[in-house]
C-alpha cells in the first residue's frame, strides 16, 4: 500500500470511529523536520520602499548565514500575485514559507492551501483575517508589530502635546492591509472622546511616497485650515511634506507631521524641525524569523504573536538614535 493511500486509509478508519477525528487530522499544522538547511519561500508583498528593502535585506542575510536557500518572490503590489507567489513555492516544494501578506483576505486562503500541502507558513510584520485563518491551526504564529498600539501611542501623543485644536488629516495605508486598519483604529481610539482633536479627513495614500503626496496636496485644497497630519507610514509622511511645502507651509510648525516607521530619512527630518513625532516598526526579521522557524522544527510551542519591541523618535532623542535607525 502506498503511503498517501495508508494516510487515507487511517483517515477514515478514524472517520468512522468517531465521527469527527478526521477534521481535527486535517486541521493540525504540518511538521516540520529537523535538518542542518531548509529551503524557505520568502513572500514579499513589495520593493518600493525602505522599509521593504530593509527588510528583505535582513531575510537574505540570515538565510545565506545559516547556509538556506531562499525562495525570493517580490508580489510588486498585488494580492492576486502574492498568492500566485504561494502557488508557486507549494509547487516548488519549499519546506516552510515566511508571508508578509499584502491584504488581509486574498492571503489567508494562500495560508491554508500551503498548510493542506503539508507546508507551515510564519506571517511576518503583516496578519492575515482571522474569521478565515488562525494561528497555531493554518499557520504558524504572526511575527510583528503591534499596529493597533503604534496606532494608539501617537493618539496618546498629540492629546499630550497639542495646544488648542488640532484638525488632522489621516493619511491611511494599503486598503484591506493590517496595519492600515489597526493603524487607524488604534489612533482613533485614542483621540475618540477627545473635544480638541477632529479629523478632517481620511484617504488612502497606498503607503507610497507620490501617493501621500498626490493625496495631501487634494485634501490641503478641501481642508487648507489643517494643522496635523498623521501618516500611517514615513513614505506618505514625507509625500505629504513635499505638498505642504508647496502650498507654501511650514511642516513641523504650521501643520504637525506625525508618522510610523522610523526610516533614517524621517529621524533626519525631525532633526531638521520638519517631522514632530515618529513610532517606530523595526523591519529587521531575518534573526526573529529564522529562529522561529528552527523552534517550531524543534518541537517547541510557539505563540500565536511574537511582538517587536519598537522605539519612539522626538525632537529630544533623533540625534543619539539617528545612526541605529535603518
Amino acid at each position: 500500500m502506498t503511503h498517501h493511500k495508508r494516510k487515507l486509509t487511517l483517515a477514515l478508519a478514524a472517520l468512522a470511529v468517531t465521527g469527527t477525528s478526521v477534521v481535527a487530522y486535517a486541521q493540525t499544522l504540518p511538521k516540520l523536520a529537523q535538518k542542518k538547511t531548509y529551503k524557505v519561500g520568502f513572500a514579499q508583498t513589495e520593493s518600493n520602499n525602505p522599509w521593504r528593502i530593509a527588510q528583505t535585506k535582513s531575510m537574505q542575510d540570515e538565510a545565506k548565514k545559516l547556509g538556506y536557500q531562499l525562495v525570493y518572490t517580490d508580489a510588486a503590489g498585488s494580492a492576486a500575485k502574492q498568492v500566485a507567489d504561494v502557488d508557486s513555492m507549494i509547487a516548488q516544494r519549499v519546506d516552510a514559507i515566511f508571508l508578509a501578506p499584502r491584504e488581509e483576505k486574498p492571503l489567508a486562503a494562500a495560508v491554508k492551501k500551503a498548510r493542506a500541502a503539508g507546508i507551515p507558513v510564519i506571517l511576518l510584520d503583516r496578519n492575515v483575517d482571522q474569521k478565515l485563518a488562525k494561528a497555531g491551526n493554518d499557520y504558524v504564529t504572526f511575527i510583528g508589530s503591534d499596529f493597533i498600539e503604534e496606532g494608539r501611542r501617537v493618539g496618546n501623543w498629540l492629546s499630550k502635546n497639542m495646544k488648542g485644536e488640532a484638525r488632522v488629516i489621516q493619511l491611511l495605508g494599503t486598503t484591506g492591509s493590517s496595519p492600515a486598519n489597526d493603524r487607524r483604529k488604534g489612533f482613533e481610539d485614542a483621540v475618540k472622546g477627545k473635544a480638541n482633536i477632529k479629523i478632517l479627513a481620511s484617504q488612502t495614500g497606498d503607503f507610497a511616497r507620490d501617493k501621500g503626496r498626490q493625496v495631501m496636496q487634494t485634501l490641503l485644497q478641501a481642508h487648507p485650515n489643517v494643522n496635523v497630519v498623521y501618516a500611517h507610514n514615513d513614505e506618505m509622511a514625507i509625500g505629504a511634506i513635499a505638498a505642504l511645502e508647496a502650498a507654501g507651509k511650514k511642516p513641523g510648525k504650521d501643520v504637525m507631521v506625525l508618522s510610523i516607521d522610523g526610516g533614517r530619512e524621517i529621524v533626519q527630518l525631525i532633526i531638521d524641525g520638519k517631522v514632530n513625532y515618529v513610532v517606530e516598526c523595526n523591519p529587521k526579521f531575518g534573526p526573529k524569523a529564522f529562529e522561529t522557524l528552527r523552534k517550531y522544527a524543534a518541537g517547541e510551542k510557539i505563540p500565536a504573536k511574537l511582538i517587536n519591541p519598537d522605539r519612539e523618535f522626538t525632537a529630544q532623542n533623533a540625534k543619539s538614535l539617528l545612526s541605529s535607525a535603518y
